[in-house]
């Protein structure tokens, strides 16, 4: 296992902080964070509800705005790009996996798929052609031609990752994405994401579940909206499951 130091970040934050503002009463969301993410590594962002993790991949992947601090993502400072660059640079370098799954439910599976290849002004045969690769890879051929209210819940989730991925991210962030899931399809999600990573690509995922959670390499400790702890793990394999979880365990209840 390398340690911090050997490795690239591929995202570092510098001092960010969110505020929000309720009538007269201001909130922060995220307290003056200072956090590298790693080029290849699996990433876990984890705490209580209202601790804030959502909030903070929201501002690592550009996709909220920063009240102060500062995010690069390959040394590239993205608070300070317009509206249309983020968006150009969100659809070449980013996928997002939501839980909530955010299918367009107007068009079909394969539809969904392609549209960010669309998005970035791909060539249409060639991303359609990868459309039906991700969609064979994922388990899901056969259902080119359904809306996502004809396709199971499980089944929606993995079109929402290969639409994450058809763009070769090199980020891919998944915030919740078995939350909404039974076991055997969250576990079938989890390992999409695991084999991904060990393809190349980094992942930041935000969860709750220690069973989740035990696919991390590293694993952010998120309360009242500042990191409090991050533990360092080897690459997962199944055999260790059990052991990395009491090990999750305890590294949470240290922070309670």
């Amino acid at each position: 296992m390398l340690n911090s130091k050997e490795k690239k970040p591929i995202i570092t934050a510098k001092n960010i902080s969110k505020i929000y503002f309720l009538g007269n009463e201001e909130f922060k969301a995220v307290r003056e964070v200072n956090l590298d993410i790693y080029e290849g590594d699996f990433t876990v962002v984890m705490g209580s509800s209202g601790s804030g993790k959502s909030t903070l991949m929201y501002l690592l992947s550009g996709l909220d705005s920063l009240s102060s601090g500062n995010v690069f993502i390959n040394n590239q400072p993205i608070d300070h790009l317009s509206e249309k660059e983020m968006s150009n640079f969100r659809a070449s370098e980013i996928g997002y996996v939501y839980q909530s799954i955010n299918l367009v439910p107007d068009l079909t599976i394969s539809e969904n798929i392609a549209f960010p290849g669309y998005v970035l002004g791909s060539n249409k045969d060639e991303v359609k052609e990868k459309a039906g690769k991700l969609m064979e890879s994922m388990g899901i051929k056969g259902l080119e031609n359904r809306l996502p209210n004809q396709v199971s819940g499980g089944q929606q989730q993995r079109a929402a990752i290969a639409r994450a991925i058809i763009n070769n991210p090199n980020i891919v962030f998944a915030d919740e994405p078995t939350g909404s899931l039974n076991q055997e399809n969250g576990f079938a999600i989890l390992d999409i994401l695991s084999d991904i990573n060990r393809k190349g690509q980094t992942v930041i995922m935000v969860t709750h579940d220690i069973k989740a959670a035990c696919r991390a390499d590293r694993i952010i400790h998120f309360k009242d909206g500042t990191i409090i702890g991050i533990l360092e793990l080897d690459k997962y394999q199944e055999k260790d499951r059990q052991e990395r979880e009491n090990r999750i365990f305890k590294f949470l209840s240290k922070g309670e």
